[in-house]
């Protein structure tokens, strides 16, 4: 019997890498210390998860990183996930991320450059896929831009809103979702410049500016969001990575402070994280310092529910790092890790 008053959290990872799947584990409320109760490795490489609370408990959901592309649904009120129905198509390859919105999951499939609306169930189960938005165009890096490559797909805060970021075209589509018949329609794609790579966006807590995370070149475009019009407006570059680092860096990550006054990115590469102060108009972002993300590889990022914490998924050294944060600096303090080969991301329930 689980401790209903313990936090949750979810691991993923890449069995093709030594993963073993998805990994639960409790959170100790005074510590943040994550300790595992067991594992699944029902599907695949599943590299990104998404969390929905129903009726009937928490319902997990992964990504299935593969050529072929899935989504699985899982069961997570005991201490291992246990699957919930089949794997399910994406109709489109290798799926990097995942979100819920408007009773409906919907992956971005970085493989084929395309974004897929799939029903879910009340029992939390998903359906076959109802719609594909295929995006079109490429970019000037000749490695990793020779035609769309979609890598984060997610609601706006008002919910009216699908954000889909393509790394492979320096740009973000803002979509409209039509919950009757389960399809995407464009509204509108908003350039960014080019060769910077778009990975990942984040949103002020105020929903009034959305913070983009490029791969490419290591630096963070902010941008004015317009929940009413869905119009998306970059206003400024500020470097994630300190002048004179050697080597390539590739940003993963972007996390946004509860209160709106710091940002953190998580750079490859590097392997850092990086502390952005945020001023008051949410306009200007000021690199304060980066701190050692206590592994290799930092693949994702992500806040505990209350704020006060910072973990990161170190996927070449295996483990998933805990860090406390200064409130007034920002600046995170490892505090423990926990063992995780091939971690790709972790999330909270």
């Amino acid at each position: 019997m689980l401790d209903k008053g313990a936090g949750r959290a979810f691991i993923g990872s890449f069995t093709s890498a030594g993963g073993r799947g998805i990994i639960a584990a409790d959170v100790d409320g005074e510590t943040g210390a994550l300790a595992e109760t067991g594992a699944s490795d029902a599907v695949a490489d599943p590299s990104y998860l998404a969390i929905a609370i129903g009726s009937g408990g928490p319902v997990l959901y992964a990504v299935s990183e593969t050529a072929e592309g899935a989504v699985a649904a899982f069961d997570v009120n005991g201490p291992s996930p246990k699957p919930i129905g089949a794997r399910i198509p994406v109709c489109g390859e290798g799926p990097t991320h995942l979100a819920l919105t408007a009773g409906h999951l919907v992956t971005a499939n970085y493989g084929s450059g395309s974004v897929t609306v799939l029903p879910v169930t009340a029992g939390g189960e998903p359906f076959a896929a109802s719609g594909v938005l295929q995006h079109e165009g490429a970019g000037p890096d000749p490695q990793r831009q020779r035609g769309p490559h979609a890598h984060q797909v997610l609601p706006d805060p008002t919910g009216r809103w699908v954000l889909g970021v393509d790394l492979g075209t320096d740009s973000i589509r803002i979509c409209a979702l039509d919950p009757d018949a389960g399809e995407l329609t464009l509204h509108g794609e908003t350039a960014l410049r080019p060769g910077t790579g778009p990975r990942h966006l984040a949103f002020h807590p105020a929903g009034s500016h959305a913070y983009v995370l490029n791969e490419l070149e290591p630096t963070l475009t902010v941008c004015r969001w317009d929940a009413d019009a869905g119009v998306l407006e970059p206003i400024g570059e500020t470097p994630v990575v300190p002048d004179g680092v050697d080597g390539p860096v590739y940003p993963s990550e972007v996390v946004v402070s509860h209160d709106g006054r710091h940002l953190w990115t998580a750079n490859r590469g590097h392997d850092s994280i990086a502390v952005l102060a945020l001023d008051g108009t949410r306009e200007k972002a000021e690199l304060v310092t980066t701190v050692p993300c206590g592994g290799h590889w930092p693949r994702d990022l992500a806040l505990d529910p209350t704020g006060r914490r910072l973990y990161a998924a170190n996927e070449r050294s295996g483990d998933v790092t805990w860090f406390d944060i200064d409130p007034e600096t920002g600046v995170p303090r490892r505090a423990g890790s926990l063992d995780a080969p091939a971690a790709s991301c972790v999330i909270f329930a």
